[in-house]
């Protein structure tokens, strides 16, 4: 049988004020049950009893799993592609405003099947991109001639090599949590940029959807974070976060994915109207956007 981790600390601020909060279920692949606790200290939230890393690649074996597979089956897969093409252009576009850069030396972790690494190499831009999912890099390999390397050659990069280090949507899945931020001190150039997309909890869709709010994605989203508990997780590693930017289509999304799971069938103009209403408050705050873009700067 597979170990699983039993956090008895925060695995963010390794505080023991930790409790349970609510459980969340894997619709994606197991459809087991999982715990997700809270730190009374940072605000972190976490789940409980996730397999470790060398057992956990099997919750992602899914064809419904659309960042490895690039299924474009169901509508609001198709309504994904069609939405990450857009976002691809204004994520190049931020990437130039916050590095004052044009081009540059970039490390895309957890590239996925490699879209956003594609549109920056196709920009001028030295890309560097690991993924671990070997579905992922094949698809990669297929459909935009990327060559992605394993995450274990995040470790045997050179130092100060990266002007930009983006992770869309991964530091959630991230085993190693304090170990990749440890390496990205070292491989971030002075004056480089950390940017860190994940779910925030603390969302209007968040509240509205609860325990079936599909951006837990237990067991696979090992860490639940708000911006408060992103705050004190990187200042622990010499980076403060400089500014925080909204991911507007993030809201309908997920909404979207939340709509199936609470009623057993979707619902596009609830899940419209739920994602609208969490981007209107949104709009005075970007921590409050249903995922958050951190920009994070070394101290």
């Amino acid at each position: 049988m597979s170990q699983t981790i039993l956090y008895t600390q925060c695995p963010g601020c390794s505080h023991s004020n930790i409790q349970p909060v609510l459980e969340a279920k894997d619709y994606t692949v197991s459809h087991e049950t999982f715990a997700i606790w809270e730190c009374g200290n940072c605000t972190l939230r976490f789940t409980q009893n996730v397999p470790e890393a060398a057992a956990i690649g099997r919750y992602y074996q899914s064809d419904a799993y659309v960042s490895h597979s690039d299924t474009k089956k169901g509508v609001v897969n198709r309504l994904y592609h069609i939405v990450r093409n857009i976002t691809l252009k204004g994520k190049l576009k931020m990437i130039t405003g916050v590095t004052g850069k044009k081009t540059g030396s970039l490390l895309d972790v957890g590239a996925g099947t490699g879209a956003f690494a594609a549109v920056m190499q196709q920009n001028g831009w030295q890309v560097t991109g690991l993924e671990p999912d070997e579905t992922a890099r094949k698809n990669a390999a297929r459909n935009h001639g990327l060559n992605l390397q394993t995450l274990e050659a995040l470790y045997h990069l050179p130092a100060a090599g990266y002007d930009v280090i983006t992770m869309w949507h991964v530091l959630e899945h991230v085993h190693e949590l304090h170990g990749y931020l440890n390496r990205f001190q070292t491989i971030l150039r002075p004056g480089g940029t950390l940017v860190v997309a994940v779910p925030n909890y603390t969302s209007a869709d968040a509240q509205r959807y609860g325990a079936s709010w599909a951006a837990y994605d237990v067991p696979r989203h090992l860490y639940h974070f708000s911006p408060a508990s992103m705050r004190t997780l990187v200042a622990q590693h010499g980076f403060k976060v400089v500014e925080c930017k909204p991911m507007w289509f993030d809201s309908f999304y997920v909404s979207m994915l939340s709509e199936q799971y609470l009623n057993g069938k979707g619902n596009l103009v609830k899940a419209f109207i739920n994602g609208w209403r969490s981007n209107t408050k949104a709009a005075s705050s970007p921590e409050k956007s249903s995922s958050v873009i951190y920009i994070i700067k070394q101290k």
